[in-house]
């Protein structure tokens, strides 16, 4: 145990952290807004935002791989003006997780909101609070499955991504070499006792992290009557 090089999983961890933080942000308003409109784009920005969960990774991963390469525009704006490189690093990583790992951010916080009771929202409303503080005071503390649930599956979604994060990025030690390339890897050389130990932390990280959220849920229920 002592000789395994656990720096893989600390980098996925990171890249999970960081996937997480940036896409709860980005995620929230749209989910808002998703929940509340009834825009004819609605179902178009819905499909989109759903993509990467039908979408071959090998395909996401192409297009990411093209798209942030110097060649592109868009990587050799990142290149030339801020010294950035968007593929192979850890940069790139994070863009290509959170594009991957979106849906599973706004989906469960759509949910969430949509299951709100509109009184609620309205009420709030009524007593002069604004679009933002209904959000921040009255949705998301009524939303905490959805919540929680949007934030740890994020986070586990991103800690076990393999195919995307392997093309955008590749296997560079201390970068971008996370826990399911430094499998992919092991298995490749034969490196099969340091492969169960990888094999086996992620089982069971991930069999606790869905177990968590699965009793978190359970006990809210129970809490609030059954409720969301």
């Amino acid at each position: 145990m002592t000789a395994v090089d656990w720096t893989p999983f600390w980098l996925s961890f990171k890249l999970a952290a960081t996937t997480t933080a940036i896409l709860f942000v980005i995620a929230l308003p749209l989910a808002w807004w998703l929940s509340r409109t009834r825009h004819r784009a609605k179902p178009f920005i819905e499909a989109m935002s759903s993509l990467p969960i039908v979408l071959p990774p090998s395909v996401l991963g192409f297009y990411l791989l093209w798209g942030l390469s110097p060649q592109s525009p868009l990587g050799a704006f990142f290149q030339e003006i801020f010294g950035v490189k968007l593929v192979f690093s850890f940069t790139g990583l994070v863009v290509a997780s959170c594009l991957y790992s979106f849906p599973f951010m706004v989906q469960p916080l759509q949910s969430g909101f949509e299951s709100l009771d509109r009184r609620m929202i309205e009420a709030s409303w009524l007593a002069g609070k604004g679009s933002w503080q209904t959000l921040w005071h009255v949705a998301l503390p009524n939303i905490k499955p959805s919540l929680i649930t949007a934030l740890i599956v994020t986070f586990a979604h991103t800690v076990g991504e393999f195919g995307v994060v392997l093309m955008v990025g590749g296997s560079i030690p201390g970068e971008t070499r996370v826990a399911s390339v430094a499998i992919y890897e092991l298995v490749e050389t034969m490196e099969y006792g340091t492969a169960h130990i990888y094999s086996a932390a992620l089982l069971l990280l991930s069999f606790c992290v869905l177990s968590g959220v699965y009793l978190y849920n359970r006990r809210y229920r129970r809490r609030t009557g059954g409720f969301l």
